[in-house]
């Protein structure tokens, strides 16, 4: 069975070809039918079911894309994202005749709302799952906002736009931003410098995310003048910290009282976000505080704790196929060992 689906914008079109039509193999494969470009359409070619399949696959992604307030980063990741709402046998690819795949309930495909922040390069930032709309929900309703998953999933980069937003409009005063010192198989003594230039490595994810936000030179005047601070979690002890947006990066290696020096430091009119992940632990086995800190805190009013899963890894696709083989061979390695 032959026939053609019309794309309605260019943009979409490209992003589903890819450059050089190069994404057209990976939709073949997927779809298990034969795809031939024509201008913005798509020739279809195959067994008449997959052949409808691919049509109204096409047809819910194009319904999705004209309803999204960020079509200019609309890309493969959303698509898949999409597809991950239809979840059966193939893990979000659906198959003929699979009753998760209904056309007519993709009104429901979830969109992004509300931008988080704008760049200082005009470029606006959304929430990219649903996981990331409820973490950015959380942090502008409660006091303090703890968000678990694996890496790559916008924990950090989301804390620190929503901050910059909320010091842009006046919300908070400063940033205050830190993480634990704690090495991943290395030694903190054979790096060069003071404690200050030693940690500074550690820090790196923070900078690269103000950077991204706010710029480099905006970053650096701000540290200047103190309205941004940036230390490990060491030097938190024995401060109260008011008016600020505070946030704990790579929390799963804090052991517990680190944890509870650094929640009691809260003060007034301000926000704090912790996030880690617990299945990159650098600190001996049974020493981090996180999950236990999570199950403490639970049910507690102003106190909300978000999980984050494979499907809300929004960096480079393998990254989530990494994530999923480490979870498939974790209780093989863990019976060796």
């Amino acid at each position: 069975m032959d026939t053609s689906f019309t794309f309605g914008e260019e943009s979409l079109y490209q992003v589903i070809c890819g450059i050089g039509d190069s994404q057209l193999p990976l939709w073949e494969s997927r779809l298990k039918v034969k795809l031939i470009p024509r201008g913005k359409s798509l020739i279809i070619q195959g067994d008449s079911d997959f052949v409808q399949l691919a049509v109204e696959t096409f047809q819910r992604v194009e319904e999705n894309f004209k309803k999204r307030p960020d079509k200019n980063d609309f890309s493969l990741f959303d698509i898949d994202y999409l597809m991950g709402q239809a979840k059966d046998a193939n893990k979000g690819w659906p198959t003929p005749g699979s009753p998760e795949f209904v056309k007519n309930e993709s009104d429901g495909d979830w969109t992004p709302k509300d931008k988080v922040f704008v760049t200082f390069k005009g470029k606006p930032i959304f929430p990219r799952t649903k996981n990331q709309e409820f973490f950015v929900e959380s942090l502008k309703k409660n006091y303090i906002t703890i968000a678990m998953g694996p890496a790559g999933t916008g924990k950090t980069f989301l804390s620190i736009a929503t901050a910059c937003r909320m010091m842009q409009t006046g919300e908070v005063d400063r940033l205050v931003l830190t993480r634990p010192a704690v090495e991943a198989g290395e030694n903190l003594g054979f790096l060069p410098g003071d404690l200050t230039q030693k940690v500074n490595p550690y820090l790196r994810p923070i900078y690269d995310a103000l950077h991204e936000c706010i710029g480099f030179e905006k970053t650096t005047e701000y540290i200047q003048v103190n309205k941004i601070e940036i230390a490990p979690i060491a030097f938190m002890r024995g401060r109260t910290l008011s008016n600020s947006f505070i946030i704990l990066d790579e929390a799963q290696n804090c052991t517990l009282p680190q944890l509870k020096m650094f929640l009691t430091r809260f003060g007034k009119n301000s926000k704090m976000a912790i996030s880690g992940d617990a299945t990159q632990i650098d600190l001996a086995h049974g020493r981090s505080g996180l999950e236990k800190t999570v199950y403490t805190l639970r049910g507690l009013n102003g106190v909300e704790a978000i999980t984050f899963g494979r499907e809300d890894i929004t960096r480079h696709h393998i990254v989530e196929a990494i994530v999923r083989r480490f979870e498939e061979n974790e209780g093989l390695f863990t019976k060796r060992s």
